[in-house]
């Protein structure tokens, strides 16, 4: 268990799989005309996003992921109140210390001006180019994440809650250049390979009385920070892009580190009496076992608008893949499949006629017919 002295287990979520979207990006990148372009100019950025992610990752993950003081969790995204917050990294430590990092990859270097301006190098057109703050956007991502923390059951003492402390800082790459302004506080803007010295600095500059009291009054156990982790993955809502709809759940690595990875959530079953919130002290039972089986002549359940639930429209096809057009509101619905856990159910189009289909299970079956 978590937070036990000696033990290196500690709570990861790493990254979704994207690779289904960036191959989908690829073929239409293959293809001609302007929507062929936007797709190689979002892949190309898509791809250096993700470079930039996962070498900050491969930093947090080499000092903190066996660290049994710190949880670990990537690519975080939240909805609360039509607000969202896409967190590339959080680390939350036994103070309840949370850290929200955002990772930025800058192929030629950063300018921050006087005003707090920042500018990336555009070598194709060799100049300075605008762009939007990430320390504003990462403020935005921390407003999120605040309220969110107010919904949850949350560690006390003597009755109280133990207030959070949120801290921002924005990753950049190790070799990018970064000019900086003198008269604008640009310390949250670090190189990713400084992300420990940094958060060990804050600790040594603490004030000595104040840490003790920071210490006797919000120092929790390493299951508690397990807990508050678990809560939040539970929130977790990834980006829906075509049919990737990927709720998480729990895996036990060989190594022994609970690792949080995204599947595909079981179909609808009937409910159990409900179960009491777990505390912290509590394990976690073990997720019971669900059968694959397969219903190849199955009539899979029909789209539903998720403003009116009405049925009758259309599947059409758009940016982000296949959606829904209700008749009756002209409301857009993404479309989302159900499966047993690690298997991906796709959409098949044939004709006028659309098939849920999970090569995982041999499962195929009638979605929806368009009127021709």
């Amino acid at each position: 268990m978590l937070g036990r002295k000696g033990d290196t287990c500690v709570l990861i979520k790493s990254k979704d799989d994207e690779s289904a979207f960036l191959k989908e990006l690829e073929l239409r990148a293959a293809g001609t005309g302007p929507s062929a372009k936007q797709a190689a100019s979002e892949l190309r950025i898509r791809k250096a996003g993700l470079k930039g992610e996962a070498e900050s990752a491969y930093l947090i993950d080499f000092h903190f992921e066996r660290s049994p003081n710190w949880a670990v969790i990537h690519d975080l995204r939240l909805e609360h109140r039509g607000r969202t917050a896409q967190i590339d990294h959080l680390l939350i430590n036994r103070w309840l210390d949370i850290y929200v990092l955002e990772s930025k990859h800058f192929n030629a270097g950063l300018k921050i001006t006087q005003d707090g301006e920042f500018l990336r190098w555009d070598d194709y057109r060799k100049t300075y180019t605008g762009m939007a703050s990430p320390l504003e956007q990462n403020e935005r991502h921390i407003a999120v994440l605040r309220d969110v923390t107010q919904t949850l059951e949350w560690p006390q003492r003597l009755g109280l809650r133990i207030a959070p402390t949120f801290h921002s800082l924005i990753l950049i790459a190790p070799t990018a250049r970064i000019d900086r302004a003198k008269r604008f506080d640009s310390s949250r803007v670090i190189k990713a390979d400084q992300l420990k010295k940094q958060i060990d600095k804050s600790f040594e500059t603490e004030n000595a009385f104040l840490g003790l009291l920071k210490t006797t009054a919000k120092l929790v156990s390493g299951e508690t920070v397990e807990f508050v982790a678990r809560r939040l993955i539970a929130l977790h809502r990834p980006l829906v892009r075509g049919q990737q709809s990927e709720p998480v759940a729990a895996a036990v690595t060989p190594s022994g580190k609970v690792r949080i990875e995204p599947t595909i959530a079981p179909p609808p079953l009937p409910s159990p009496p409900p179960l009491p919130p777990r505390l912290p002290s509590q394990a976690t039972p073990p997720a019971p076992t669900i059968a694959a089986t397969s219903a190849p002549t199955e009539q899979a359940t029909a789209p539903a608008c998720k403003t009116c639930s009405a049925k009758a429209g259309e599947i059409l096809y758009g940016k982000f893949g296949y959606y829904f057009k209700c008749d009756a509101c002209a409301g857009n619905t993404t479309i989302r499949f159900n499966c047993h856990p690690g298997h991906k159910p796709r959409l098949r189009k044939d004709g006028s006629a659309f098939y849920r289909e999970c090569a995982d299970c041999g499962s195929s079956a009638l979605y929806h017919r368009n009127r021709t």
